[in-house]
């Protein structure tokens, strides 16, 4: 066989020939097809190896109307939060011989909007969305897309379609009660990056305060600036100074900024957890390896990955005259996790 000119796409003609198989053969091989010998496999993708031969997807999403494709948008890449989430994607879909297109949005509705736009230009099998708070672009164009759209990380009042998540504010009261069960009288709120999900929180923290007759604004910092160790023993200062130091708890809404209070407490003298407790939110990994150990709450981030990308699968595999009964929230739950950085 002569080398491709350059410039000029290899086809599946040419991998054929290379294979000296037929170009059904190829294409059999290329789609994941069942009943082509063990050894035939092996020769193919050895031409294909060989030549570097890509597979023209639009090519075979016109052929089957299958596209293998899921698209995921998440608001960022550096939060750690978010790798068990696509973890648990990742972990259902590869298998399945699907691919992932992941997004970021930057926290951004417009560049959301942007993003689902493209995506579904690309006709996915599936799409995996953050949150909520979707333009009405966007949801317009996800509800006439026809296609199974999972909404995660959060309980979402009105879903397009399926949401698996769980209630921030229900997490953010209960992270409140029990620092008041803890015996915290003075208890404060810091947070960074106010999304839908942190506002959530707060509005838990709030809630279950007033009950008590406990909330009190002045202990209340918040941030739109992204969230940071740094940030989180910015905000502390702040609250403290805020309060003139009539603060004996915190409530973070996120780890990295409780791992910033811990150490702001170090430095400023303030002993943990006997006169000041400390407690976050996701638990990612360093929390239990803090000293001391950081409080914090579990949410099962994995299983909102695994259980949002196995329920596109159900609907994608759905007999045509059967209909899926689905319930449209489907909640992961979160636990509270206290360690010894709160009494």
């Amino acid at each position: 066989m002569t080398k491709p000119q350059a410039g000029k796409r290899l086809t599946l003609k040419d991998v054929a020939e290379k294979a000296q198989v037929s170009p059904m053969t190829v294409s059999r091989v290329v789609n994941g097809y069942e009943g082509v010998r063990a050894d035939v496999r092996d020769k193919v993708h050895a031409a294909i190896t060989e030549l570097g031969y890509i597979p023209n997807r639009s090519a075979s999403v016109l052929a089957s109307s299958k596209s293998k494709l899921i698209g995921v948008l998440i608001p960022s890449l550096s939060n750690v939060v978010f790798n068990d989430v696509l973890r648990g994607i990742y972990d259902i879909a590869i298998p399945a011989n699907y691919q992932v297109l992941l997004f970021n949005t930057h926290y951004s509705p417009i560049e959301e909007e942007r993003a689902i736009r493209t995506l579904l230009g690309q006709s996915p099998e599936g799409l995996i969305i953050t949150g909520g708070g979707q333009t009405y672009a966007a949801r317009a164009m996800l509800e006439a897309s026809g296609v199974p759209v999972v909404q995660i990380m959060g309980k979402v009042d009105d879903p397009i379609d399926i949401n698996v998540g769980f209630s921030h504010f229900d997490a953010g009261a209960a992270v409140t009660q029990s620092l008041v069960a803890k015996s915290y009288a003075k208890i404060g709120f810091i947070g960074a990056r106010m999304d839908t999900r942190a506002c959530d929180r707060l509005a838990g923290f709030e809630y279950a305060l007033s009950a008590v007759n406990g909330l009190d604004k002045k202990r209340v910092i918040t941030t739109p600036q992204p969230s940071s160790v740094s940030m989180g023993a910015s905000l502390f200062r702040e609250l403290m100074a805020n309060t003139e130091g009539d603060c004996d708890a915190v409530f973070c809404c996120n780890d990295d900024l409780a791992l910033g209070v811990l150490h702001e407490c170090k430095k400023m003298h303030i002993n943990v957890p006997e006169k000041f407790g400390v407690c976050g939110f996701n638990d990612i990994e360093m929390a239990a390896y803090a000293e001391p150990a950081l409080s914090s709450v579990s949410v099962n981030r994995y299983s909102m990955g695994s259980k949002a990308m196995n329920i596109i699968f159900q609907k994608i595999n759905q007999q045509d005259d059967k209909v899926l009964a689905l319930p449209d929230y489907i909640d992961t739950g979160f636990e509270l996790v206290m360690r010894k950085s709160t009494r």
